[in-house]
């Protein structure tokens, strides 16, 4: 099992978090979704090292152990989070570098790309929020930024945030091992002995409300990066016709499918998500 190490990095006036995975061979970045952090990969990461990849995630800025954002959450500020890390390792450009992301992690790659392009050869990206028509302001009435802002911060322990979470929409369709490592990531403690959420919900409903504020859609075919469009077959957040739409307005894009698993399948199945990510890898070298 490797060990990974951790440290802040500048992303302008924001330090991140960088955490190294380890490994030999060619190097994988990995972007995180809304409200998780770069520890949430480990599942992954583990089965990457182990294949022979040399493998980082990060914490975008307002989540884990990332400053919050100076200057708000509109998502190209995750593009130069994306760029920062990217950098600051040397491998912008690099056309052995694969970047794999999750849901807004994996739109920040796609918004990295078009602020720097030549930056990402090569990207798997499931289901990445993109949502079709021109770019709106924040919406602060949409959906999920009302429920971030309800979502409960504190905990007795992380045991008994782990059962919560375990028992109950969304993250009850979580790989065990997933859970445990947002468990071990996600959370940090109080002076009072109590357990809190390291993604402030205030900070997580910013990020939602500008979920339709970034210009991917209309500028998706200046992209040259080779892409990897993956949705879960029961997903009802990028679902296959919308990802279907999205790859066939990128002109380097296919797309896949992964049967029975939904928006959170790199994190319900982190077996089968490795395999797509290691075939998308051989097949783009």
């Amino acid at each position: 099992m490797p060990l990974v190490s951790t440290e802040l990095v500048s992303a302008g006036a924001v330090r991140l978090a960088r955490h190294d995975w380890g490994g030999d061979g060619d190097p994988i970045v990995l972007a995180h979704a809304t409200g998780f952090r770069g520890l949430i990969w480990r599942p992954l990461a583990e089965r990457l090292v182990a294949a022979g990849r040399r493998v980082w995630s990060f914490d975008f800025r307002g989540h884990g152990d990332s400053d919050p954002s100076p200057d708000g959450y509109a998502w190209e500020r995750f593009a130069d989070d994306v760029l920062a890390v990217l950098d600051g390792l040397g491998l912008a450009g690099d056309p052995a570098l694969l970047g794999v992301g999750h849901s807004k992690g994996a739109a920040a790659l796609l918004l990295a790309e078009l602020a720097a392009p030549g930056t990402l050869r090569r990207a798997w990206c499931y289901e990445p929020v993109v949502i079709p028509g021109e770019p709106r302001g924040p919406q602060v009435d949409f959906p999920l930024a009302r429920s971030a802002r309800r979502r409960r911060t504190r905990w007795a322990s992380p045991d008994e945030a782990q059962r919560s979470w375990a028992s109950r929409a969304p993250l009850d369709v979580l790989d065990a091992a997933c859970l445990a490592a947002y468990v071990d990531g996600g959370l940090r403690s109080r002076p009072d002995g109590t357990w809190e959420l390291k993604c402030d919900p205030n900070d997580e409903a910013a990020v939602y409300e500008y979920a339709s504020a970034h210009r991917l859609w209309p500028e998706r075919g200046a992209l040259g990066t080779r892409v990897r469009i993956v949705c879960g077959e029961r997903s009802d957040a990028v679902t296959p016709g919308l990802g279907a739409r999205l790859a066939a307005g990128i002109p380097n894009a296919t797309l896949e499918v992964m049967p029975g698993l939904g928006h959170f399948g790199p994190l319900e199945d982190p077996a089968a998500a490795t395999a797509s990510i290691l075939a998308f890898d051989a097949e783009t070298r």
